[in-house]
């Protein structure tokens, strides 16, 4: 049995997102105010606090005004104000903006910014780490650790130096165990140990399948005549038939930069849907492309979201633990952001770890941060948003019709609640059902493959290691994804890691795994028909890179 060292905390938060960031960032707060010592650890498995935050983004500055009142003084880069709001649906050829009179509240971002959160990110670390919060980037949380009750216990990191054979290199390191009163886990969209207690601890009985979107993104910058810093454009329609649930994003930032991107969501029914060439697709429209024509792409991306809202989230806490950011789901569809959500799930669970240590206790259930968030301002915003994505998934035309009504006319006060009837690996139809979808090749200015993408989302692995997208069985690829679907993971993969291949003449037809391409989207460990993809954490520091996504 590996001997492995091991360091005890306080407090414990896996991920350095928005979420972790703002839950260790207020609990040393409380500590000072108080007059308490609180040591608190938080795991970054990006090879910096930043290198994998991916988002649009606009950001209400709302819960970070909270959290740090005078964060403008201190530096934080909220630097472009939104200036303006376009809406526009576009048809094959056309496009029609939506009168700013008929914008529902969700899509009006007055008062907001619109900013790189990787950079916010890094910006929250410096002020976490000058409270005094320990972070270690690069060290990814394999596994949780349990007590002998069964409350967990913490988290170990991942080993270094496993050769693709399983077997320890050279270079072995074992990794170290972290123990703490309390864990927070704030991984992202489709976390692996959330997953994991989800499962463990029945946080799922009670709420509706989680239901999700990828969203792909590029940082383009383009020529300053065409720059108009602060504009939010959003669109919906072509390239997406009625059917499918998506749209784009066009925020215009500072330094003549672009961030444009597009989210298709997970519970299509096409097989043959590729969200990265329906993104490519997009930039072609005549009302997009003048956007981009003299300037140059810099960055691309691409991460899942949880979009399932109120209905969807998991019971919050287990003993010795709580899920917060979008780890639990804390995304508003509606309003097309979490970051201001993932901030205060991360600071009312801090609050409520705080008062627990406070009171002598540990490793027991936190009921008190799903009592606060019932009775905060993020539990009304979900609240009036809970029917937004289940109305749009009943198709373009009703569900802005419907979405109109819900909004406008009742103001997200409606006397029901929709529900999400599909998890969106059960969505798909079989491909003698479906009609296969003709995408044209890339012209590497405007559109491009995805080899080039993952090149410049500075994405990297060490070759010799296990790969970390696993398979619980081995035939279930060809066996029943290729004959029943013609192998979706080919198309669904934003980044060209799963490839389809055959000997010379056509024959044998095997899956192949390009684990080094992976930029942790977890769209693979979400839409595989039949679960049989397991995502789980690589090398410490493996991944993308992302500089200021």
């Amino acid at each position: 049995m590996t001997q492995r060292e091991s360091m005890a905390y306080d407090v414990v938060v896996v991920g350095g997102g928005p979420a972790g960031l703002g839950a260790a960032i207020r609990l040393k707060q409380l500590a000072a105010e108080r007059g308490a010592e609180v040591s608190v650890c938080l795991l970054e498995k990006g090879s910096e606090i930043g290198a994998h935050i991916l988002s649009g983004a606009v950001m209400d500055p709302g819960a970070l005004t909270e959290l740090i009142p005078d964060w403008k003084a201190q530096g934080a880069p909220l630097n472009v104000p939104v200036s303006e709001d376009r809406f526009v649906f576009l048809s094959e050829g056309g496009s029609f903006r939506v009168p700013d009179l008929f914008l529902p509240a969700c899509f009006r971002n007055h008062g907001n910014f619109v900013v790189s959160l990787g950079n916010v990110c890094r910006w929250l670390g410096t002020q976490a780490e000058a409270l005094g919060v320990e972070i270690f980037p690069g060290f990814p949380a394999a596994d949780v650790l349990y007590n002998e009750d069964g409350s967990v216990k913490g988290v170990v990191t991942g080993d270094l130096g496993i050769g693709k054979d399983g077997q320890p290199t050279d270079n072995y390191q074992p990794g170290m165990e972290l123990h703490a009163k309390y864990t927070l886990f704030a991984e992202g969209c489709r976390g692996h140990l959330a997953r994991r207690l989800q499962e463990r601890f029945r946080l799922r009985e009670a709420c509706d399948p989680q239901v999700y979107g990828i969203g792909l993104k590029e940082l383009w910058q383009i020529d300053a005549a065409k720059h108009k810093p602060g504009l939010v454009m959003h669109t919906a329609g072509w390239p997406l038939d009625r059917s499918t649930y998506g749209g784009s994003f066009l925020y215009h930032m500072e330094d003549n930069l672009v961030a444009v991107g597009f989210v298709v969501g997970l519970g299509y029914t096409n097989p043959y849907l590729n969200p990265f060439e329906e993104f490519q697709r997009y930039k072609t429209h005549p009302a997009i492309r003048g956007s981009f024509e003299g300037g140059k792409r810099l960055a691309y991306g691409a991460r899942a979201l949880s979009a399932g809202g109120l209905q969807s989230l998991p019971k919050l806490v287990f003993p010795g633990g709580a899920l917060i950011g979008d780890d639990a789901g804390f995304l508003n569809a509606s309003r097309i952001k979490g970051s201001h959500a993932a901030i205060k799930s991360g600071a009312l669970a801090a609050e409520a770890v705080f008062d627990a240590l406070g009171a002598g206790r540990c490793a027991d259930e936190l009921s008190a941060y799903p009592e606060a968030f019932r009775k905060s301002w993020l539990h009304e915003e979900l609240h009036k948003a809970r029917n937004f994505k289940p109305w749009m998934s009943k198709g373009l035309f009703t569900g802005t019709i419907m979405v109109g009504i819900d909004q406008i006319v009742l103001g997200g006060k409606a006397p029901w609640t929709l529900h999400h009837a599909h998890a969106d690996n059960e969505t798909l139809t079989d491909k003698r059902n479906a009609q296969p979808i003709e995408y044209p090749k890339p012209d590497g200015v405007l559109t491009f493959d995805r080899l080039s993408s993952v090149f410049v989302s500075n994405t990297n692995h060490e070759e010799n290691q296990p790969a970390h997208l696993t398979l619980k069985d081995p035939t279930v690829p060809i066996r029943i994804n290729l004959a029943r679907y013609d192998a979706p993971e080919q198309r669904y993969c934003p980044a060209g890691v799963y490839e389809i291949v055959r000997d010379t003449d056509g024959s044998d037809p095997r899956l192949q795994i390009n684990a080094q391409n992976c930029v942790h989207c977890k769209t693979c460990d979400i839409k595989d028909p039949t679960q049989n993809i397991v995502w789980v954490t690589p090398e410490g520091g493996g991944g993308p890179n992302y500089p200021n996504m």
